[in-house]
């Protein structure tokens, strides 16, 4: 019976398509015979024409078909119509859509991967979704359904990405938001010659996400009318650059030096200088006389060296930039230090010391009275150090006063003083004053005298916790330092409890860091077992670097190394009766200190730096 059914349907497809092919033919005859066409007007040996009988139907004739006869993308509303069968638009669509699906991944891939996010899972699922996407619209019988499907499938997995990455970035980083979408449209308008909104407006969309506040005396303005002021200056934008690229890059100092015809800029990343683009001499000196203004300083005066600070907003955190200007032979040098309280170090447990040193120089801070000294070269890390033991410290119970040339941190429920030179206030002045006002730890700067040194030690002696700062080589240097500046030694051998002596050497890449087998007889030196060594790392050659981590740079912050010396009662000794610092030296190992060199050699050991940054600086 179903075959039965087969095939009457196969005859009456037969019969249907015979019918619809008769019906063109005719339809075409009658256009050739049409009383339009010459050909029916003078046929070439044509009988005459018969008319038909009145009355009569003529049943040879077919119906007019209902629908006109199209070929192609065309549907016309009436007569024929052809066309190519290729909707080239259509095609130029998707074309888009393939080189920004194509675009977009690889963005993703580079984004990921710079991020730290799983950068195979995003990309298998782009890749995926893309050809799946892309034959689905091939397929698809309707054009707009098959755009619809086309910008879905594109939109869709890059949308869900890009919600993931704006999570982990901060918040001028982030991409597709409306601050972005408005900042590009300004870009793009630019470009073409075309600009809109305010100046600052469009300064702000074209240049960094970052804005400057300037130095005030006082007034709630917090040195807004300083920033307005050079706003319209020539260079302000290159001075906005020069500064956020300093800040992703992790510098600490930017160095604006003058050259005959230019103006080099060279930032120190890591504690090693490395130069960048210079700029035209006209160009420079526009960027120095910004920060000078900034700075609050005197922009006429070019020889005489001048000290200032200002600030800058960027994510959502304020930055701090201490300023220091000399006279050379082609101009006027600026150095700018940056005090970033967002990369800052908290607590003991961060500096990285060794759990031994970490808990007796805890102990230390603790006391009731005494004199902790961190010692070191500059930009060794000794405010960093003294910062960290005061976190350790309850501030809402102890009243803590700081004496800084500049303040670098900002600490909550800490009285900080800054000096003043122009107003007479010194270190030794300040101090006499902070000691009427009831101190329980208070912090110095910096030991330069031999005025602040006695103070700071009858401070130590009469219940109050000192800390402070003295530039020498390691703790025994610090020791005699002291004793240098004219303290007398029965003064330093009861106010000193503790010195650290430190540096600052580079943080191996964890990304392209590369182990290699040490030298047997260089380990035998340096008293380290060959048996318990298998490698030593140090960072690849500029061949081989590849690395977003660090930047090709290798290495990728520091690690502080520490010499912790404990003074007791035999060290305190041998201080009164002025003993060689060999004396001193060999006490202090027999209560289990390591010198700068051991401490630096374990972290060798332990993978976080290269033997040859450590011999760079220790000595």
């Amino acid at each position: 019976m179903n075959e039965l059914n087969k095939s009457a349907e196969h005859s009456s497809y037969r019969v249907r398509l015979l019918l619809l092919s008769l019906t063109v033919l005719v339809a075409g005859l009658f256009t050739l015979l049409s009383p339009e066409s010459g050909y029916a007007q003078n046929p070439p040996d044509a009988p005459a024409a018969v008319p038909a009988p009145t009355g009569f139907k003529d049943v040879t004739a077919y119906p007019p078909l209902p629908k006109p006869f199209s070929r192609g993308n065309f549907t016309p509303q009436g007569g024929s119509k052809t066309g190519p069968y290729l909707n080239f638009f259509i095609l130029a669509f998707l074309t888009a859509i393939f080189l920004l699906w194509s675009w977009s991944t690889s963005w993703a891939y580079k984004d990921g991967k710079a991020l730290k996010l799983n950068t195979d899972q995003w990309c298998s699922i782009m890749l995926v979704a893309g050809f799946v996407t892309l034959l689905l619209a091939f397929q698809l019988p309707n054009a707009l359904l098959a755009c619809l499907v086309a910008v879905l499938g594109y939109a869709v997995p890059i949308g869900v990405y890009v919600k993931e990455r704006n999570d982990v970035v901060p918040e001028s980083a982030k991409v597709l938001t409306p601050k972005h979408i408005r900042n590009l449209s300004i870009r793009f308008l630019a470009r073409m010659g075309i600009r809109v909104g305010t100046t600052k407006a469009m300064e702000s969309a074209i240049g960094p996400p970052i804005s400057f506040i300037g130095k005030s005396a006082s007034g709630p303005d917090r040195g807004a009318d300083r920033n307005r002021q050079v706003e319209t200056s020539r260079g302000y934008l290159s001075a906005k650059e020069l500064i956020y690229d300093a800040i992703l890059r992790r510098a600490t100092d930017v160095h604006l030096e003058p050259k005959e015809d230019e103006v080099s800029v060279r930032l120190r990343i890591d504690g090693i200088m490395y130069p960048t683009e210079p700029y035209d001499k006209g160009t420079g000196e526009a960027i120095i006389n910004i920060f000078k203004v900034l700075s609050a300083m005197d922009i006429t005066e070019r020889r005489r060296p001048q000290d200032g600070s200002f600030r800058a907003e960027m994510d959502l955190r304020e930055i701090d930039f201490r300023v220091a200007t000399q006279g050379t032979r082609f101009g006027e040098k600026m150095v700018m230090r940056i005090l970033d309280q967002g990369n800052s170090v908290t607590s003991l447990a961060q500096l990285g010391m060794r759990k031994q040193v970490q808990e007796r120089l805890a102990k230390v801070i603790s006391q009731p009275h005494g004199l902790f000294l961190a010692s070191g070269p500059t930009g060794a890390g000794k405010s960093t150090t003294l910062y960290s033991a005061l976190h350790e410290i309850d501030a809402m119970q102890t009243n803590i006063i700081t004496v800084e040339d500049p303040i670098e941190y900002k600490m909550a429920n800490v009285t900080q003083i800054e000096i003043n030179k122009k107003s007479g206030q010194s270190f030794a002045t300040a101090l006499r004053s902070i000691l009427r006002q009831d101190p329980d730890v208070v912090m110095i700067g910096e030991i330069r005298d031999n005025e602040t040194a006695g103070i700071a030690c009858q401070a130590a002696n009469t219940g109050h916790m000192v800390f402070s700062t003295v530039h020498a080589n390691d703790t025994f240097s610090a020791l005699f330092r002291m004793l240098e500046l004219g303290v007398e030694t029965y003064v330093v051998a009861d106010s000193v409890s503790a010195i650290v002596g430190q540096r600052l050497a580079r943080r191996l890449c964890p990304d392209c860091k590369l182990p290699y087998k040490p030298n047997p007889e260089s380990l035998k030196a340096a008293n380290i077992s060959t048996t318990k060594i298998e490698n030593f790392f140090k960072p690849p050659t500029d061949r081989e670097l590849d690395c977003t981590t660090c930047g090709n740079l290798g290495y990728k912050g520091r690690v502080g190394v520490y010499e912790f010396l404990e003074v007791n009662d035999r060290i305190r000794d041998l201080v009164r009766e002025k003993a060689p610092m060999n004396t001193m030296k060999a006490e202090a190992r027999k209560n289990g200190m390591l010198s700068m060199k051991e401490e630096g050699l374990r972290l060798v050991v332990s993978g976080l730096t290269s033997i040859d940054e450590l011999l760079r600086v220790v000595k």
